[in-house]
């Protein structure tokens, strides 16, 4: 058997999580270690399977988080660290090698009550992680804006800027709005 990537101490044993996929269960910290593989074969033999999202409310699941880099149990390799959304701070480690994840305890629970259980190999894909990347910017942005205008103004901003979109002849609005003077024929 081996040891667990993450606390060290117990080992991973072979389980089915909630009678539905393999994965292997550490005896120590209860963190659980998925191949895609696996996964996906019972998704493939499931189709029509619904996971119900709502197994408890999501303030009170204890989800541990492994701050630390941790090691593939298979390769020994460093695992990336992904996040699950834009609005979690929650990451999962990812053995893109051989497409293993390790779910901390509680980890798991927390993916079903997020409703994404149900897209567990999504979340270890370039398309996903780029979605949480580019959601996580424009709420930085927004932020900023929101920060620099106030929040009165910068609701009067967006609203000018989805008219001035709209527009066909944007161009010229734009150019008439940002001229010094635009009733002058000097540049």
């Amino acid at each position: 058997m081996k040891r667990c990537t993450s606390c060290k101490k117990g080992v991973l044993k072979p389980v089915v999580i909630e009678q539905l996929f393999r994965a292997h269960t550490c005896s120590s910290c209860g963190g659980n270690w998925i191949l895609v593989e696996d996964y996906l074969t019972w998704k493939r033999k499931n189709p029509e399977y619904q996971f119900s999202d709502n197994i408890a409310v999501l303030n009170e699941i204890v989800a541990e988080d492994t701050k630390k880099a941790i090691l593939c149990p298979v390769t020994g390799m460093i695992m990336q660290k992904l996040k699950i959304t834009a609005a979690s701070e929650h990451r999962l480690d990812y053995s893109p090698t051989v497409g293993g994840i390790w779910l901390d305890k509680g980890e798991w629970e927390l993916l079903r009550a997020e409703g994404l259980a149900a897209s567990l190999n999504s979340l270890v894909t370039h398309e996903w992680q780029k979605k949480v990347r580019d959601t996580r910017a424009q709420e930085t942005f927004s932020e900023v804006y929101r920060s620099r205008f106030g929040e009165e103004l910068y609701d009067k901003v967006k609203e000018i800027r989805e008219w001035l979109h709209s527009q066909e002849k944007k161009a010229d609005i734009l150019a008439y709005l940002t001229a010094e003077d635009p009733y002058s024929a000097e540049r």
